[in-house]
């Protein structure tokens, strides 16, 4: 690899992401040993050279050569292309380059919901802005994937397959908690919200592998089971870390538990009908034939 000399990449040390791509551009030799450097952790010239509040939305790149800051993808595209020109050029064609800007986009404005830390406090912590756009769009990503994934496996539930049930349970999930706890969440309520969505996206993946299983009713209900709990643990560890108590929890539970209950209800209640329905057929297929 070639390694970009005399730069410095600034990261959010309290988000894995960022540690974990920015580590690995150092291990992969494209930048030297020190090309890195903590947000909370910034040296005096590296204050003076850029633009604070803007590096906690899209990560800076300083030049020390230059005396010059790039942001966000750009600094991305900048490591790489130094090492890699042709991915770099290829990045660059319009389309794609406005794509990966709003992916790029999409996770750094929401990469505190996606994976929160319990360090993120003060004007010197590296907290991107709340951006009302990239937040609905990550609640409606999740909830059509969601909408979908579960759709899929509650088939082996002995459910029928409803991506529209689904996804209207996810739907009703986010306003159920948007009314019931916006007066107790306040200045909290779109932080929890996008914390929410990911715990409902880290059960839709754990889902997945199932979809591969040949899982009986049982079976199904089981490995299901497992999932809500992993979900309701990790439901109550965000809770935690936004300074919450266990109310958004206990609400959160009510409603899934209440749909549950009724999809199971609706269920048995058409399974118990069935039978008599046949039954009637059979009796106006024999009346028809009688009359005949």
């Amino acid at each position: 690899m070639k390694t970009l000399k005399n730069h410095t990449l600034i990261y959010d040390s309290e988000c894995p992401m960022c540690n974990l791509y920015s580590q690995g551009f150092i291990v992969a030799g494209m930048l030297d040993q020190n090309g890195r450097e903590a947000f909370t952790e910034l040296s005096t010239e590296s204050k003076n050279l850029m633009d604070f509040n803007r590096a906690k939305n899209e990560i800076a790149l300083i030049d020390h050569k230059k005396n010059h800051v790039t942001y966000g993808l750009d600094s991305l595209l900048l490591i790489i292309g130094n090492s890699f020109p042709m991915l770099e050029k290829m990045a660059r064609i319009k389309p794609l380059y406005w794509l990966f800007k709003k992916l790029y986009s999409f996770v750094s404005y929401n990469r505190k919901q996606i994976i929160p830390s319990k360090n993120d406090h003060g004007t010197d912590a590296c907290i991107p802005d709340f951006n009302l756009k990239y937040r609905l769009a990550y609640i409606a990503f999740v909830a059509f994937f969601s909408g979908y994934i579960l759709s899929i496996f509650s088939a082996r539930l002995g459910l029928h397959q409803h991506f529209w049930r689904e996804f209207g349970i996810c739907a009703g999930q986010i306003f159920w908690q948007t009314v019931f706890l916006k007066t107790y969440l306040k200045g909290k309520l779109w932080d929890y919200l996008g914390n929410m969505m990911t715990v409902s996206l880290i059960g839709t993946v754990l889902l997945v592998p199932g979809l591969f299983m040949d899982l009986n009713v049982t079976a199904a209900f089981i490995y299901f089971g497992t999932v809500v709990t992993v979900m309701f643990l990790e439901h109550i560890r965000r809770c935690r870390i936004l300074g919450l108590n266990l109310l958004p929890t206990l609400s959160w539970m009510l409603f899934r538990i209440t749909v549950l209950a009724f999809l199971l209800c609706t269920h048995l209640l058409k399974t118990n009908n069935e039978p008599y329905r046949t039954n009637q057929r059979n009796t106006m297929e024999r009346s028809e034939i009688s009359f005949r």
